[in-house]
């Protein structure tokens, strides 16, 4: 492969990059608009901002998502974990406003 081939090539795979990551900020962005609408319904019916059970259920099926999709399920939990921990922060905060 040329130089310019490489450069090429990499510019594509670039902006492919670029539109996944465009796209995961808009997803995460819906889910957070969407977890803040539990939370305000868990605050106003007295419910606990964390539900342990429905978090393993959800890393236990983010987990075989990946596995399923070739991406190390480590990591997936890993995520999820990081994204859980700021839906409950999150759900506090609205549980205080409340």
């Amino acid at each position: 492969m040329t130089d310019l081939d490489v450069s090429t090539e990499l510019g594509r795979l670039r902006g492919t990059i670029d539109n996944i990551d465009a796209a995961l900020v808009h997803l995460l962005a819906e889910r957070f608009k969407c977890t803040q609408q539990v939370g305000a319904l868990k605050a106003r019916s007295g419910l606990p901002p964390a539900d342990k059970g429905r978090e393993e259920r959800q890393i236990t099926r983010l987990r075989s998502l990946a596995t399923d999709a070739g991406l190390d399920p480590v990591f997936a939990e890993k995520f999820l974990n990081f994204v859980i921990a700021e839906v409950i922060m999150h759900h506090e905060r609205i549980a205080e406003a409340n």
